[in-house]
């Protein structure tokens, strides 16, 4: 038995390092691509929408970085459930410290459809007046020449879709700074979603698009129906991108990196929304969602030194282990330096490792039940990432929601 697990440990830190491998390569033809990028003068008008759900920690300033774009021509168009939504207050207050820009503040009523953004974004999307909508979460803030570079692709006719990575940022709850699990699952941002996106990058191509910016022509939208189209999906980003390219257009991936503020500060609240994300890519992509097992590293590194250690072997479970920790240490600090520019020796060192460990056991905590909980309402996922009110469940507490 002893043997068996030593095995199944050597196994996986074989298939984790390969991978890592692959997600450095792409890592370095990532980076190539940002040195020779070049923004042409191209600057069509441009619609922003911002789907807004209730008031968050910064949100005034993340909104106000939409406001000092470079650009000569955008809107931008804002959009909750209701007109006195806390959200659409801050908007509004953030919008009168720039008469110049026009905006727009819309109402959805309640959603028609089990995704509630996506209804928004509907709204937004029979409102929008330029054929060009760059869509971003409330919880991202940018730099003056996101839309420069994010637009600059559209300047190819065949491209339809642009997607950005995004760096994490850790929530600060309060004066004694970010929370160990907002700074966990800020590395997951950064290092893991950024490893996968440029892996499959590698092997297919880009034909899906990441949550925090979309960019889409209006005509591609049409196509297939628009925003509404999506309003049965959770995973709303990744249809998205699935649908513009099966209709013949071309989805690029940006060189361009936003920060995506994590705002969830406590160990459950964390925890709860890294499995749902996880619950949400094994319905989507089931087969990807299977193989994810291979990628981790820690939990086989540990499985392994375990092994040796049984079998009275400390100098080979040493080296196991460090094996394990070496491949996670290097594909952060890859990431950091290449992709996502986060230099830290430290938080490469000792918190993605750590988010690699905890990351399996979201893995295995994903096959259990199809229940998920997002902005304080139960659904149930079924085949293809479609989703469905549960009206069997009711949240616990406002402060779990996710």
């Amino acid at each position: 038995m002893i043997y068996i697990l030593l095995g199944i440990g050597i196994a996986g830190l074989l298939t984790s390092t390969i991978y890592a491998l692959l997600a450095a390569w792409g890592a370095f033809r990532f980076s190539v691509r940002q040195r020779r990028a070049f923004t042409a003068p191209f600057f069509p008008p441009v619609s922003l929408l911002k789907p807004l759900h209730g008031s968050e920690p910064e949100l005034e300033a993340h909104l106000e970085s939409f406001f000092k774009q470079q650009y000569p021509s955008f809107e931008i168009l804002f959009c909750a459930r209701s007109e006195l939504d806390p959200g659409m207050e801050v908007a509004r207050r953030v919008a009168s410290r720039y008469p110049e820009i026009p905006a727009k503040f819309l109402s959805s009523g309640e959603p028609g459809c089990a995704n509630a953004k996506v209804w928004s974004l509907g709204c937004m999307e029979d409102a929008a007046q330029f054929p060009i909508l760059v869509v971003s979460d409330s919880d991202v803030s940018v730099n003056p020449q996101y839309l420069r570079e994010v637009v600059a692709p559209f300047k190819d006719d065949k491209v339809g879709m642009v997607t950005c990575l995004y760096r994490g940022i850790p929530g600060s709850p309060g004066p004694e700074g970010a929370s160990l699990w907002s700074r966990l699952e800020a590395e997951g941002m950064s290092v893991e979603m950024s490893s996968g996106v440029l892996v499959a990058e590698l092997f297919e191509g880009m034909k899906f698009a990441l949550g925090p910016t979309m960019a889409v022509r209006c005509e591609c939208l049409k196509r297939f129906g628009g925003f509404r189209a999506l309003g049965s999906y959770h995973a709303d980003d990744f249809i998205l991108g699935n649908l513009v390219a099966a209709h013949g257009h071309a989805v690029v991936l940006s060189t361009h990196i936003i920060e995506h503020h994590v705002l969830n500060t406590s160990f459950l609240a964390s925890v709860r929304h890294q499995i749902r994300w996880m619950k949400s890519t094994r319905f989507s992509r089931p087969k990807g969602h299977l193989g994810t097992a291979l990628t981790f590293s820690m939990p086989y590194g540990i499985l392994a030194a375990g092994a040796a250690l049984a079998d009275r072997r400390p100098e080979l479970a040493a080296l196991l282990f460090v094996w394990g920790w070496a491949t996670r240490f290097a594909l952060a600090a890859i990431m950091r330096g290449l992709v996502v520019q986060q230099f830290s020796f430290v938080r490469s060192a000792l918190l993605y490792p750590l988010r690699d460990l905890l990351g399996f056991f979201y893995w295995v905590a994903s096959y259990f039940g199809n229940g998920v909980q997002w902005r304080g309402e139960v659904y149930q996922l079924l085949s293809d990432g479609v989703m469905r009110n549960d009206p069997s469940e009711k949240k616990t507490e406002a402060v779990l929601t996710i």
